[in-house]
């Protein structure tokens, strides 16, 4: 244990400064972390060996991230991005398997091992895209989602090619057939088991969870994890059980906070995942196999992409659109390690193709790593060249339509702040309203007033799920001075560009507010008294009159 504890405290530390040098090379972290577990791996330092605590760690940043997209699903921009990722996902899987196979046999690999190389060659990193987009916010944006449909359409047809494979080299007593019958039935089980939960019991659940911010990400993790093992012992992936955990809680009113406070546990976790992936890559014959894996990687990072620009194109896409989301594509994915290690385990391929495929991945994650985060850049130098990919009349727009501006976000749904909300509401003014308190943003929901979320004023990454670009005011009812001014440090940090009202309960508490940045400070007490002088027929005191100490709280 002891031996265990200082083995993980030297990878930390390695992987500390590997990154640290990497951004000061402005290099991404993700290769660099990849560098890490090739050097603490079997070919380096030998302190991992890609399985035991690191394993067990990797997993779980794969379950949390698959969650946290799942929670961010939107089943309505999911039916509208459905047909161009299945076509797009097929369609990749079907051209990348042909044309890598042709290639793999001109390179003098045997017909068994050609087909292995060419199916691993399909598959594209669903873990490693969505932490790239992610980290560009760009998991939003129409060929963010597209790229995610089509690689949980590559994700899919890869659990079936190892079912399929499995069922032909072990003697189950089952036809192939039939074990696909038996997979839709334990499929459906699992599916309407979640659809049971989600409608009858999680809503009561949540809302009892929620009144405990910690107790609600243990829940979530929990949940996610629960459902990744769930859906491990059915025989799917773990991925698809974490995704789906994701998309149960993504209709309830708490998905933002916990997005929010998973983000750092997330990011944290996936070292360990890159870490590992390095680890697990095997260069035996790699030197002696370079120049096909070059020829491989080629194809991989140059035809992928060409294949969904073809067919997003044909659908109507723009350039941008699809050579976005076409270069989401251009790497291959753990999966084909896996399938290639199965096969291995198989005999049917031996070692020697296991290390050619290794050499290909690492060639392609971190070429295609540089491709996707210089994005913007490479497609303003390669436009005039995709315009061949555009349709005559292309849609009219690459982006989906906005949602609906919210002229203010309030915080806050005290006595002060349900009184704001219900005048906004009156006054026709389309506002979001963020509360900590589960009862109070269930009472919201009961009574329709505003758009209600579960949220934290003190939660600095909770503020980037906000619709700030779309937003001229944010309002805090709270009267804390010390929540106020971390709201206000977390807005300007976001780049937010609009107006800020605080509230604060004592002039002192308005003066550090007001030196702080707020554009508007409401004192209640204070604002009722004047309104009374003004009921009354007198003018209320002018700043420079007001002179007078707090008044003493009760």
């Amino acid at each position: 244990m002891e031996q265990d504890f200082q083995t993980l405290t030297l990878v930390l530390a390695l992987a500390a400064v590997v990154g640290l040098a990497a951004r000061w090379l402005r290099q991404p972290l993700i290769v660099a972390f990849i560098g890490v577990g090739i050097a603490v791996g079997p070919v380096g330092f030998g302190w991992v060996d890609g399985g035991g605590e690191i394993k067990l760690l990797a997993e779980v940043g794969i379950a949390i991230l698959l969650f946290l997209v799942g929670l961010k699903l939107d089943l309505r921009l999911l039916r509208s991005s459905g047909p161009v990722a299945l076509a797009t996902g097929l369609g990749q899987v079907l051209f990348t398997s042909l044309g890598g196979f042709g290639i793999a046999l001109a390179l003098g690999l045997d017909r068994t091992t050609a087909l292995y190389v060419a199916v691993a060659l399909t598959f594209s990193s669903t873990i490693i895209i969505v932490k790239l987009l992610g980290d560009k916010r760009e998991l939003d944006q129409q060929h963010g989602r597209i790229a995610i449909g089509f690689l949980i359409v590559q994700d899919i047809v890869v659990i079936l090619v190892m079912i399929a494979l499995t069922s032909f080299s072990v003697d189950t007593g089952d036809s192939v057939p039939v074990q696909l019958l038996l997979l839709v039935a334990k499929a459906g089980g699992f599916i309407g088991a979640i659809a049971l939960t989600v409608r009858f019991v999680l809503p009561w659940l949540l809302h009892q969870v929620a009144r405990s911010a910690e107790l609600l990400v243990l829940f979530s993790v929990a949940w996610a994890i629960g459902l990744a093992a769930a859906s491990d012992a059915l025989g799917f992936s773990s991925e698809v059980g974490a995704f789906v955990a994701g998309v149960a809680l993504a209709t309830t009113p708490y998905r933002e906070a916990v997005g929010a406070r998973l983000i750092s546990l997330r990011d944290f976790l996936l070292l360990f995942f890159f870490i590992e992936l390095g680890a697990q890559l095997d260069f035996n014959d790699a030197g002696a196999q370079i120049g096909q894996a070059l020829i491989l990687s080629a194809f991989v990072l140059v035809g992928n992409p060409i294949i969904v620009l073809v067919i997003m194109g044909a659908m109507g896409y723009r350039k941008r659109t699809a050579f976005l989301a076409g270069l989401t594509v251009a790497q291959i994915s753990e999966f084909s390690l896996i399938l290639m290690a199965l096969g291995l385990s198989l005999g049917h391929i031996t070692s020697r193709s296991v290390g050619l495929v290794t050499v290909v991945g690492l060639i392609t994650i971190g070429v295609s790593t540089y491709m996707i985060l210089y994005s913007i850049p490479l497609f303003n130098r390669l436009s005039p060249l995709l315009s061949i990919f555009e349709r005559g009349n292309p849609r009219p727009l690459d982006e989906p339509e906005a949602s609906e501006d919210v002229e203010v976000i309030l915080y806050g749904l005290g006595r002060y702040g349900s009184m704001i909300a219900t005048e906004l509401h009156l006054a026709g003014v389309s506002f979001m309203a963020v509360e900590s308190d589960p009862q109070l943003v269930a009472a919201a929901a009961e009574h329709g007033v505003g758009n209600t979320i579960y949220g934290d004023a003190e939660d600095l990454e909770f503020v980037h799920t906000l619709p700030l670009d779309r937003t001229p005011w944010v309002v805090s009812a709270i009267p804390t001075a010390d929540v106020n001014l971390t709201l206000l440090h977390a807005l300007r940090s976001s780049d937010f560009t609009g107006k800020v009202a605080l509230t604060a309960h004592s002039n002192a508490d308005a003066a550090v507010m007001a030196a702080a940045g707020a554009d508007v400070v409401l004192q209640p007490f204070t604002d009722a008294a004047d309104h009374v002088l003004a009921i009354l027929g007198h003018q209320p005191p002018t700043p420079e009159q007001t002179v007078s100490p707090d008044p003493p709280q009760p």
